[in-house]
């Protein structure tokens, strides 16, 4: 029997495969494709303070390789969270992590001192990445003083194991870790999407509302396999890779470039089981190279 198990701090994974916020809705809604419970985590969609309710459509768009969206964090707030989400996904039989996103160190602060209280939520995950909203998100994660902040402010009140986002929009994406982890992180989660757009040549007009959105899918893999290998190497907590990762290969090689979990995204939106078929993909990769143990791969660059 292989062993698949790996541990984020204080968190045992069953195995390292888990989903992009954002992408699987709140794990639930795939439970007609396959048992959500089989994977090592789930993180929900990004919940805030308040109802937020994005950005104007069309706010998503296929690209080479890829999509662009700027959804914007459309989430019904913490309080229907906790009312009407929670009930649902307290259930699963694996770790079910929050998403957290605000639009100021207190918003950040009130969400994350709610989940404190869920018996069942075993994480968050901070997001201070996202590229589709004018105030928090992004900015918060693109300097190392204001990560350092917020990630601090949040360690405050929450007591379990804290995980933060980061994005790849900044010109060292290793100082921004550092930075958070000085704040507390007990693991760092990256790359979340690339900063671009997609122009209509026959209207000349964006092909989304917001002009600019973030870039996912595989086209993004090189980049974010490049920087989780850069943060692998320089810190000591745990990173989880994210990145146009699709299939078992590219989980292994995030792991090989020290990614002790991954996240699969927008591969959901084209195949439902993506995430389980990268997991039985990882099991024979793991059978046909006489591997035992999943963390024999983890850093294992050579």
């Amino acid at each position: 029997m292989t062993n698949l198990e790996v541990n984020i701090h204080g968190l045992t994974l069953k195995n390292p495969i888990m989903t992009a916020s954002g992408t699987f809705g709140n794990g639930y809604e795939y439970s007609d494709f396959f048992d959500v419970s089989c994977l090592g985590g789930i993180i929900l969609k990004a919940t805030t303070a308040e109802k937020r309710d994005g950005n104007p459509y069309p706010r998503m768009a296929e690209t080479a390789n890829g999509m662009i969206n700027a959804v914007g964090l459309q989430n019904k707030g913490v309080d229907f969270f906790e009312t009407d989400i929670y009930p649902k996904v307290k259930y699963f039989n694996t770790n079910v992590i929050a998403n957290v996103a605000g639009s100021s160190i207190e918003s950040y602060v009130e969400v994350a001192r709610r989940m404190n209280r869920f018996e069942h939520i075993a994480a968050i995950e901070l997001n201070i990445s996202c590229p589709n909203v004018k105030q928090g998100g992004m900015s918060f994660g693109t300097k190392p003083e204001s990560a350092r902040e917020i990630t601090s402010a949040v360690r405050e009140v929450y007591d379990k194991t804290l995980i933060v986002k980061l994005t790849p929009n900044v010109t060292s994406v290793v100082d921004i870790a550092e930075a958070v982890i000085e704040g507390g992180a007990d693991a760092v989660s990256l790359v979340n999407t690339f900063m671009g757009m997609a122009i209509d040549v026959e209207t000349r007009k964006p092909v989304i509302s917001t002009i600019t959105g973030g870039v996912s899918g595989p086209a993004i893999k090189p980049m974010a396999l490049r920087m989780v290998w850069q943060v692998a190497k320089a810190v000591k907590v745990p990173v989880i890779g994210i990145g146009g990762i699709s299939t078992a290969e590219d989980v292994v090689e995030f792991l090989l470039a020290g990614a002790t979990a991954v996240e699969i995204g927008t591969a959901n939106f084209i195949n439902p089981r993506a995430t389980v078929d990268a997991l039985e993909g990882l099991r024979k990769y793991m059978a046909d190279h006489k591997i035992n143990d999943v963390k024999e791969l983890i850093g294992g660059l050579l």
